[in-house]
């Protein structure tokens, strides 16, 4: 009776994951922008996945009796770096000046960056 609520479990968490990461691809698929792009690519991928790992690291755990370290730092390295890794895409095509979508009602960094060009070039001269 466990064994089957265990299994069952694992893999909802796996199904959850896929479903996930096939809804994140959709988002790349269909979003209008780079921005909205990169939060499907980081945000849900990066959930999708995590859910894929541990559903792996608990089968793993649980019915082979071995507890993978690499499964571990894996989901660590990948929650971690991803979302980092879309902030770091969004900044840098802002700041190369990609425009955001027609319909965004909020630019937050806008002031921000005109005020830090304005003290570059005073720094500059």
């Amino acid at each position: 009776m466990i064994s089957g609520i265990v299994e069952l479990t694992i893999g909802v968490i796996v199904l959850l994951g896929a479903i996930i990461c096939a809804l994140s691809a959709f988002g790349l698929i269909r979003l209008p922008d780079v921005y909205l792009r990169s939060h499907a690519a980081t945000k849900s991928a990066t959930l999708g996945v995590l859910f894929i790992l541990l559903g792996a690291f608990l089968y793993f755990w649980i019915y082979k009796d071995h507890f993978s370290i690499k499964l571990l730092l894996g989901i660590l390295f990948v929650f971690i770096t991803a979302p980092v890794a879309g902030h770091l895409n969004g900044r840098a095509a802002y700041r190369s000046g990609v425009s955001l979508w027609k319909g965004s009602v909020r630019d937050d960094w806008k002031e921000a960056l005109k005020r830090e060009r304005e003290d570059q070039r005073e720094a500059g001269h």
